[in-house]
């Protein structure tokens, strides 16, 4: 008989009911970007579980190799998208790593990225903004570049050198909360809430603008409330439930408290979150019910649009482009006609479908950091079926996305041009 939890203890354990629902039949085996990539059992869905069930039952301990397997998990949920039997891996992947996480065995690269990045700067918006200003004037006084030259970087301790290897350019425009409402043009239809975030507002300012005036062209009032900040997706994704359950408080004080009737995000990876806030605080009493209405209330920026309906462009926007689905839109979130809705109503967008548009681009969060090798190979599959679709734009609707592709494109040498799907819908808008 099953001893349950004799390995796995605590609140954040992952259930046992949940563990054991899979029936080892395989089906995620061909959706899996890590299985597919590898042919190795260990880095599948089933493999993984197989090992999650092997320590709560006590026959294996966690061990630094059994986490290699857990940590090479993008989480990009494809597996729950084609389960028969209703796995909820994301859920279980982050419990697993939660207690990976209280055994202090999460991998050197991960405990760094923790360190200076999901403990330090995500949980504290004005430290974020603050460093994100440094860095921008470190890269726009072409302080970068000499640093990067002289690979003075790389005879510091700690990593330093491939942490600065990857900073991807900060946007020129940073955007943020503010008190101002953005009035809705012509008949008023709703008044929403845009989360700002953490990542996106400094790394893709201009498309945050766009979502307002998007919105706004929609019939909506726009709040963007101070107080809010970080999703805690990141910190989820790595076991830190804790701080990404501060954050969803956080969130949830300051969207909720506007008096809004939406809540909007840009970001898929930030709207699979937020939709999910009733799981991450179905244990605390004062935010319990609170977190089931934000969840209901919240909805990506393309499911909101066709839901409204939007406006459809009169203007002509002569482009051939292809369309990237995110992870967490596709899979976790289950949307996937929304943004094609729009794209396709365009007048002059032709939209050439890629092979495995829904395959992961090896982004995931921090995972091109942590898991640079496989997030390589992996990026390398998506830029192969970017450029058979022989197309001059590549259209998203996440972040994290955006940077992946834009960083593929740079290290083919080619100038492709990776945008949001509200940066085109806002380019239509503006020729009319």
């Amino acid at each position: 008989m099953v001893q349950p939890f004799a390995g796995f203890t605590g609140r954040d354990a992952p259930a046992e009911s949940d563990l054991y629902r899979c029936v080892h039949c395989g089906l995620c085996l061909s959706s899996c970007p890590t299985y597919v990539e590898t042919a190795l059992e260990m880095e599948s869905p089933r493999g993984r579980l197989a090992l999650m069930k092997a320590v709560n039952e006590g026959r294996v301990e966690i061990t630094p190799r059994i986490v290699s397997h857990w940590e090479a998990c993008l989480q990009c949920r494809a597996c729950e998208a084609v389960c028969p039997s209703g796995v909820p891996y994301g859920r279980i992947m982050e419990r697993t790593r939660s207690q990976v996480r209280a055994a202090g065995l999460q991998s050197r690269e991960l405990k760094r990225f923790s360190r200076f990045f999901l403990n330090s700067a995500l949980p504290n918006p004005r430290r974020l903004r603050m460093g994100a200003n440094l860095i921008r004037l470190y890269q726009r006084l072409g302080i970068q570049k000499l640093v990067r030259l002289s690979h003075l970087l790389y005879l510091l301790p700690g990593g330093i050198g491939k942490l600065e290897s990857q900073l991807p350019p900060l946007s020129k425009r940073f955007f943020g909360p503010s008190d101002a409402v953005h009035p809705a043009q012509g008949a008023k239809k709703m008044t929403v809430a845009l989360l700002s975030g953490c990542v996106m507002p400094l790394m893709q300012g201009p498309t945050m603008e766009a979502t307002v005036r998007v919105l706004t062209r929609n019939g909506c009032d726009v709040m963007v409330p101070q107080g809010q900040g970080c999703c805690g997706a990141l910190n989820t994704h790595a076991g830190d439930l804790e701080n990404a359950r501060a954050m969803a408080r956080t969130n949830i004080d300051s969207l909720m408290g506007a008096g809004v009737e939406r809540i909007i995000t840009s970001s898929a990876g930030c709207g699979s979150s937020m939709k999910e806030y009733a799981e991450l605080l179905k244990d605390d009493p004062e935010h319990r019910n609170k977190a089931i209405r934000f969840s209901g209330m919240t909805q990506d920026v393309t499911e909101f649009l066709v839901g409204l309906p939007f406006q459809v462009p009169t203007a002509t926007v002569n482009r051939r482009i292809t369309f990237q689905d995110p992870c967490h839109l596709a899979h976790a979130q289950r949307i996937t006609a929304a943004p094609r809705t729009i794209l396709n109503s365009i007048p002059g967008v032709e939209l050439v479908e890629m092979e495995n548009s829904s395959l992961c681009c090896g982004g995931a969060g921090i995972y091109s950091s942590v898991q640079p090798a496989l997030s390589q190979r992996l990026l390398k599959r998506k830029m192969d079926s970017i450029t058979a679709t022989d197309t001059q734009e590549v259209i998203t609707a996440n972040p994290g996305c955006m940077l992946q592709v834009e960083m593929g494109f740079k290290s083919q040498g080619t100038n492709g041009r990776v945008r949001h799907v509200v940066d085109i819908l806002d380019e239509a808008y503006g020729l009319e």
